[in-house]
């Protein structure tokens, strides 16, 4: 697999609302369900896009990305009062363990899932915490999204998810993503 980074110089495109025929709002919440009160993490938040919905259900907002041009961006365009652009590498996340109550990743699970990542990712995530995972499918047609050689399937996905403390409660391929909802059961 491909752990390729979306390109800077094409950010404007993260920002357009065609995105939500991939996901929609209320379906990325629902795989998560974050609670006003809960500090949730997006993972690989690019400009913004979806940490700015995500944002107006929960308390704060962890907004990660590995490229510091995007949380730039995204300050630029202006972010809600609830989240902070954090610029780290999935692998080091510079949160203490169990600081958040959930995550949620669109359309990035393949530029970030490696061993470590995921390891760190049910490090910095609360025991019960939820994780929302909505990404390209290599069951895909790949007319949209990364090649078909850097993705993964809704299966690899949660088998990996898995091996790393999660419990997978859903895992479904669709026409060219994936959706995915699991639970941290590290303890």
């Amino acid at each position: 697999m491909g752990f390729h980074t979306f390109p800077p110089e094409r950010a404007d495109a993260l920002d357009d609302v065609s995105r939500y025929r991939f996901v929609s709002v209320d379906e990325l919440l629902a795989l998560f369900d974050p609670g006003p009160d809960q500090r949730i993490l997006d993972v690989g938040s690019g400009t913004g896009f979806y940490t700015d919905d995500v944002a107006t259900a929960a308390g704060s907002v962890v907004a990660l990305d590995l490229q510091q041009e995007m949380g730039r961006r995204y300050r630029e365009k202006g972010l809600p009062g609830n989240a902070a652009p954090v610029t780290a590498p999935v692998e080091a996340l510079p949160l203490r363990t169990g600081a958040v109550d959930g995550a949620f990743s669109t359309m990035t699970y393949h530029e970030f899932a490696s061993d470590a990542a995921l390891a760190e990712l049910a490090r910095v995530l609360a025991d019960g915490a939820r994780l929302g995972v909505a990404d390209w499918t290599a069951a895909g047609e790949g007319r949209d999204g990364p090649p078909l050689d850097e993705r993964y399937a809704a299966d690899d996905a949660a088998s990996r998810l898995r091996s790393h403390g999660f419990a997978v409660e859903r895992a479904e391929d669709r026409r060219e993503t994936f959706v995915l909802s699991a639970v941290n059961e590290k303890s």
